[in-house]
């Protein structure tokens, strides 16, 4: 038998191409998140250890105070060698080209004998109070080098000008990188600076456990002590948590990819096998047993496993060797990751794919042993469509897509997302059992146009593609699965961000909001904040001091008519009109002031009654400008509420605001912007992400739509040539094959869409349900929804071109001489 199945691999090569595309894509998929996952792992496991070398004990001051006399303590210890505390300050730094200064964090230098501190990659570490290391990446930005000097301002008025002496080296850091100081220049700094911990080594032969032991014994309570390596463990996972999550999103992914390869590879050998009855049967004539005959199927599945799951891990090793030298090209607060292979990283992807493949060839390989030698030498029957084991599918089918309908109307109103996914698991699964059914009358529905327009080459095309039921089904629902995942993320993201809009707006309904303390905005502040790239209205408001209530607070008025231009919460818009005032949360709550409440503002011998109502998001007391000039006329413009372009990059607009007005010596900036825009990006980079990853299940799926429609060329290939012979053109041809590619991408298309607005639907409602208080928002991406259904259209024709050039190749006397 091994003759013959290596006889048969090279015979039926060409015939398994799409099947081994499929597996290499899959397993390239799975090994590329594997190693991306490992490789930030280790990169990350090993920077932070580095930077916590020497350390056998460290006293945390999470829920405590780390004090003085604790530090004693500790240093009393027979079991501690070396105790040193981390101490820093938080300043303001002058950096040149800066309006107004931005913040600095210094932390203090220590003795480095037995536990690692930072490191220098130019210049020297500070010796003097007047001296200072800035981190690298940071002296870059401002143009920064060894011997300039800098000027630190405190909170309380105080300010130093430093020499920068050195800078920190954090090429290898994780996170942003502090400057440091002497412990002496720190302490004038920030006389009462924060301790961040107490880092202890150990004395020669003492374990870690036992110094922190130790000093759990003389530490106070709120203090928290770890070892050195649960400290290195704690750290690593708080940095790695999100790589986790995204590894695991990767792995899903790839999963999904995987699977979608076996009902390739599945839906390539029934054909295959069928196509080989004949061969087969000779086999059982000439002495081969229905276990040597199924042993040699699970055989030609198992070379074509390894061999293309091994070409999938080196492709998948190359893509992970390429992304991570991509990635050390961008800023993403991680230090730079080097490709780190392990052993489940090759191994994993290597058999799992081989597994996958001789998984998906059982059932055909079984069916190749069902068929009697003399029963398969007789010519080929069509398939009967009305089996028992049809009609039990289908009726399991429907009882899926009941149940799993079932558990996804209780997870939309439960708000349980685990229930939701068993519910769109069980129900696909249904829809999968009943694609037989449901798949063919789409199309005949859907060809209904073509063939009615389109000639005898379109009614022979929808009657070609309804042909076999099972296996139209089959080589539809690899396409639909990637379809309906792509449309349920885009649909699922789309209403995420649209509901996360809305609640926005309740939270932080002005884009930006700038005032000046204790003074008032020059003549040319609106036209300079005008300027400010992604900047769409400026509206100036006014502040007066007034009394209210026994208190004295900040009365804002803006002028009624400009507040939809800035103002995104419609009902707020609605509410601020004369004779009310908009009070956020606590303001209402120290006034005792309810909806409706009357409110009296006094500014000196004016007076104003007005209604008080509940307006998050806005200023302390909020009125319109007519009531603001009854109670002070002159009342000077103090600040600017602004409106951004929606497609601005919300932390540059932020940063060139905080920079803009130099004549304003403070200026508070704040509003929903900057949150908004870094919930903008992540969504963006979901959508980016998700769409990127689910095209490989897309490609794979229609890898098989070409490689089955390739097969069911060389199947009636008697039947084409019959039709040429009658007077079909070579081109009459090939659009009858791309009809029927046609319909079956659209008709997974179609099919993949819906459901993936109901998933996403249900699935927005089981995540975001329980969080918005009955302000969920459904969306429909048209636009992208459209694009799907496009890119499997004209995809669907591009998976025709090849069968259908080799089926208009072939001469019709030639193909009907053919046995």
């Amino acid at each position: 038998m091994r003759r013959s199945i290596l006889s048969s691999l090279r015979a039926h090569l060409g015939r398994l191409v799409a099947a081994c595309l499929a597996i290499v894509l899959g397993v390239a998929f799975g090994t590329l998140a594997m190693t991306v996952h490992a490789s930030a792992s280790h990169g990350i496991d090993e920077t932070i250890g580095k930077q916590y070398a020497g350390v056998d004990a460290l006293v945390s001051s999470e829920g405590g105070e780390i004090t003085a006399a604790e530090v004693a303590k500790i240093r009393k210890l027979p079991q501690a060698d070396s105790v040193i505390t981390t101490t820093g300050a938080y300043l303001q730094a002058a950096f040149p080209g800066l309006v107004r200064p931005d913040y600095l964090g210094i932390d203090a230098l220590y003795d480095t004998s037995k536990i690692a501190g930072p490191a220098i990659s130019g210049g020297r570490l500070p010796t003097a109070t007047n001296e200072i290391a800035l981190p690298a990446k940071q002296a870059e930005k401002y143009k920064l080098g060894v011997g300039s000097q800098l000027r630190l301002n405190s909170y309380d008025g105080k300010s130093w000008t430093v020499n920068i002496v050195g800078l920190v080296d954090d090429t290898k850091s994780v996170g942003s990188a502090n400057a440091v100081a002497t412990l002496a220049a720190v302490n004038i700094f920030q006389p009462n600076g924060y301790t961040n911990d107490i880092r202890i080594a150990a004395k020669p032969g003492v374990s870690q456990q036992a110094v922190a032991t130790a000093i759990g014994g003389v530490i106070g309570t709120g203090l928290q002590v770890y070892t050195g390596a649960d400290w290195i463990d704690e750290e690593v996972s708080s940095y790695t948590n999100g790589i986790d999550v995204l590894g695991g999103v990767f792995g899903m992914f790839a999963v999904i990819a995987l699977f979608v390869a076996c009902l390739v590879i599945a839906n390539t050998f029934t054909i295959v096998i069928a196509q080989r009855t004949r061969e087969m049967a000779l086999l059982r004539c000439v002495g081969a047993s229905r276990r040597q005959v199924f042993s040699s199927v699970l055989a030609e599945a198992t070379v074509v496993g390894v061999v293309a799951s091994a070409i999938g891990v080196v492709f998948g090793v190359a893509l992970s060797a390429l992304g991570l030298a991509l990635s050390r090209e961008f800023d993403w607060g991680l230090p730079p990751i080097d490709l780190h292979l392990d052993l489940a990283s090759i191994v994993l992807p290597l058999l799992l794919g081989t597994i996958a493949t001789v998984i998906a060839a059982v059932v055909p390989a079984r069916k190749a042993t069902r068929v009697a030698p003399l029963a398969a030498l007789r010519p080929d029957v069509a398939p009967v469509a009305a089996s028992k084991a049809g009609v039990l599918r289908l009726v399991f089918g429907f009882l899926l897509l009941a149940g799993g309908g079932l558990l996804l109307a209780a997870s939309a109103s439960m708000n349980q997302v685990l229930i939701g996914v068993a519910g769109g698991v069980i129900s696909f699964l249904g829809v999968l059992a009943i694609g037989s059914l449901l798949v063919p009358a789409l199309i005949r529905l859907l060809g209904a146009l073509p063939a009615r327009g389109g000639g005898v080459p379109a009614r022979i095309a929808v009657g070609n593609a309804v042909r076999n039921p099972k296996r139209t089904a089959a080589t539809t629902s690899a396409l639909l699965i990637g379809v309906t995942l792509i449309s349920l993320t885009c649909v699922g993201i789309a209403s995420v961000r649209k509901t996360f809009d809305v609640t926005m707006d309740g939270e932080y309904p002005v884009d930006v909001m700038v005032q000046a303390y204790q003074a008032k905005m020059p003549a040319s502040a609106e036209s300079q904040l005008q300027d400010i790239k992604g900047i769409k209205e400026v509206v100036p408001v006014r502040t007066v001091q007034m009394k209210t209530g026994g208190q004295e607070l900040t009365v804002t008025g803006i002028d009624q008519a400009s507040v939809p231009s800035v103002v995104h919460s419609p009902d707020l818009v609605n509410q601020l009109k004369p004779g009310t005032a908009l009070l956020d949360k606590n303001t209402m709550g120290m006034l005792n002031l309810d909806d409706g409440s009357d409110l009296t503002l006094v500014a000196g011998k004016a007076k104003l009654t007005v209604k008080a109502y509940r307006g998050g998001g806005l200023a302390a007391i909020t009125v319109t400008q007519t009531d603001l000039v009854k109670l002070a006329p002159n009342a000077a413009v103090t600040g600017f509420w602004l409106d951004s372009d929606p497609k601005a990059d919300g932390p540059e607009v932020i940063d060139a605001v905080q920079q803009s007005i130099p004549t304003v010596k403070e200026l508070s900036v704040s509003g929903g912007l900057a949150e908004r825009s870094s919930y903008t990006k992540i969504f963006d980079v979901l959508l980016l992400v998700a769409t990127g990853l689910l095209g490989v299940s897309v490609l794979i799926a229609l890898v098989g739509v070409g490689n089955t429609l390739s097969l069911s060329v060389l199947e009636r290939t008697r039947e084409n040539a019959l039709l040429r012979a009658m007077g079909l053109t070579r081109r009459q041809l090939r659009g009858m094959l791309a009809i029927e590619s046609l319909l079956m991408a659209l008709v997974a298309a179609g099919l993949g869409i819906a459901l993936g607005l109901i998933y996403g639907w249900t699935g927005t409602a089981a995540l975001m349900g329980a969080q918005v208080n009955g302000g969920l928002q459904y969306a429909v991406p048209v636009r992208l929804l459209i694009t799907i259904a496009l890119v499997a259209a004209v995809a669907g024709l591009l998976a025709s071109v090849l069968p259908a050039r080799r089926a208009a190749k072939v001469a019709p006397a030639g193909a009907l001489a053919a046995e």
